[in-house]
């Protein structure tokens, strides 16, 4: 993709020769074109946060030619090429899934509550780690949340570093299935709630339910046992699944997230860590 003499190292921030250029309009007047960043994210090569600084560091070329300005638009099915040294950080980077337990935030601080990330620490990681990756400071730089857990529900967050996994949890498109296990009271009723909840009512946590004048996606929702409900929703609405059952008469007592696509939380306990395994995926 770059030639450069034998021996010499990635270049770090300007292109070694200087890029040539192409009349603006050339890239941004055309009627179809989109932004080099949101295309990059489009295809899957990284994140839009990614794409710009890759482009500002003078890693990406189009059809043959460096380009480095962000907001720089071109054609749907230019031929994008991404230097090693791009390449080379993005594989630095890490995903971690913590088992959130209650009190804790997804993402920034909120009236007094510690964000998860809070948790990531060496003497939190747990013991069941397989993977080799040596803890290190630098994997709590720009760690976001994919996909967010409320104050009072558990389970399987996941904060990572790589904005391909982001996309692919929480993207607009997003097909990975979220399962959980919700414990519900109906009224007065605590146990068996199962053989007490309208069979028409379980149909519409089903399908049939709108939040926001919005209808929700097909969920799957049957019983785990007479007070705990399965959910497998493909969506995530602010508070979803608490507001579905308030419109059916239920009431969460407790809600854990147990997996996300193919990852499990598994025997991960509360309030502990682990890095994704090369071996694994969403």
């Amino acid at each position: 993709m770059f030639d450069r003499p034998a021996g010499k190292p990635a270049r770090k921030s300007r292109p070694a020769v200087e890029p040539r250029r192409r009349d603006e309009g050339e890239y941004n007047d055309v009627p179809g074109n989109l932004r080099l960043s949101k295309l990059m994210s489009e295809l899957g090569l990284c994140s839009r946060r990614e794409a710009d600084e890759w482009i500002e560091k003078g890693w990406v070329t189009v059809d043959g030619v460096v380009v480095d300005t962000l907001g720089t638009k071109v054609r749907p099915d230019a031929d994008i090429q991404i230097d090693p040294a791009a390449q080379a950080a993005q594989l630095k980077q890490v995903t971690i899934l913590v088992h959130k337990p209650v009190g804790f935030v997804s993402g920034q601080a909120e009236e007094g509550y510690e964000p998860a990330v809070t948790l990531v620490k060496p003497e939190n990681r747990w013991d069941g780690d397989r993977t080799d990756i040596r803890f290190s400071a630098a994997h709590l730089r720009q760690l976001a949340p994919a996909g967010r857990l409320d104050i009072d529900s558990t389970g399987l967050l996941v904060l990572t570093q790589d904005g391909r996994v982001a996309k692919q949890l929480i993207g607009g498109n997003s097909q990975i299935d979220k399962e959980y296990l919700v414990r519900v009271t109906y009224g007065d009723v605590e146990t068996d709630v199962e053989h007490h909840f309208p069979p028409e009512s379980l149909e519409k946590l089903r399908h049939g339910l709108e939040l926001d004048g919005v209808p929700l996606k097909p969920a799957m929702v049957s019983w785990q046992n007479g007070e705990q409900l399965r959910f497998v929703l493909r969506e995530g609405k602010k508070r979803q699944i608490r507001r579905m059952c308030e419109l059916v008469g239920l009431h969460v007592v407790g809600l854990k997230r147990v997996r996300m696509g193919h990852v499990m939380l598994g025997a991960l306990p509360p309030g502990q860590w682990r890095y994704l395994g090369p071996d694994e995926s969403f």
